[in-house]
């Protein structure tokens, strides 16, 4: 008996749909008059792995237009940040205000 099954046949092809990319979310410091600037640095620092200059450059932007962009990340990541920086201002006793937006 002659062997018909075929093997190489159903390639797979390509797909012309490229997996959809999750929507990104801005992380965005508020302006407020009694949180500290080197607080403010020290926060981008940590939660955002900024170096200095760049973190000293966010918190200027803030103190000078009211609102600075921290970083831009999935929705997860953006949230999560969102709420270690709101933990962090909390326990230090500071009104820093920290929100997400779609980028």
């Amino acid at each position: 008996m002659a062997n018909t099954h075929h093997t190489g046949d159903t390639a797979l092809k390509p797909s012309a749909v490229k997996p959809k990319l999750p929507d990104m979310f801005k992380v965005l410091l508020i302006n407020d008059d009694y949180t500290p600037m080197e607080f403010v640095v020290e926060t981008i620092q940590r939660f955002f792995n900024k170096n200095r200059e760049q973190a000293t450059q966010i918190m200027l932007k803030v103190h000078t237009e009211g609102i600075g962009v921290c970083g831009v990340y999935p929705q997860d990541i953006a949230e999560t940040k969102m709420n270690q920086v709101m933990i962090h201002a909390r326990e230090a006793q500071h009104p820093l205000q920290c929100v997400v937006e779609p980028a």
